[in-house]
């Protein structure tokens, strides 16, 4: 390919780029790329849109899970240590007050939908469910109270985390993992 300048009048002379065949010049021109589209089908939008949703929920939701799983390390950790029962619902309370300080306001506006999200991922990075969690944290009472505030709510406290029936959340993940879909997300 080369720049072939084509006989034209005396003031519009224009240069293209051509590509020489034997005897024969054929001048050609890169148009800038367009997009044809119709309107795309309801039943697709209806995917599209969910599919937004549960994006923007995971995006939500992942930094806290993370931070969940962090946090239970450690208390796991300091927990291993301490024998006396006092020592631990002391330790226990603590925390929690810290952690209502630091995430209580962010977490209560989160939607159903998020929350739901977020229960799934919070057993995926822990590797258990929040029900067992809050089982051996705050007993099984608590436990059983805060099922029935979930259930109510159309949530469930014991819902696993199947990578492959949670494929979607799965796919998800691994785009934050790998550097995020925003540029202003980035979870190390």
């Amino acid at each position: 390919k080369e720049i072939v300048q084509l006989p034209q009048g005396p003031s519009d002379t224009i240069k293209v780029y051509a590509s020489v065949n034997g005897k024969d010049t054929i001048p050609w021109v890169i148009l800038p790329a367009f997009v044809l589209t119709d309107r795309m089908p309801r039943n697709m939008r209806r995917q599209v849109e969910e599919w937004n949703r549960l994006r923007y929920a995971v995006y939500v939701t992942y930094p806290y899970a993370r931070a969940a799983a962090g946090i239970l390390r450690d208390v796991d950790a300091h927990l291993a240590h301490m024998p006396d029962q006092r020592e631990r619902k002391k330790y226990i309370a603590q925390k929690e007050k810290e952690l209502k300080a630091q995430f209580g306001n962010k977490l209560e506006n989160l939607s159903i939908y998020q929350g739901k999200v977020l229960v799934k991922l919070i057993y995926r990075e822990t590797g258990s469910d929040c029900y067992d969690i809050i089982r051996q944290l705050k007993g099984g009472f608590n436990a059983r109270l805060w099922q029935t505030v979930a259930f109510s709510f159309g949530g469930n406290l014991t819902t696993p985390y199947d990578r492959q029936e949670d494929a979607d959340i799965e796919a998800i993940v691994q785009e934050i993992e790998r550097g995020g879909y925003y540029s202003g997300y980035r979870y190390n």
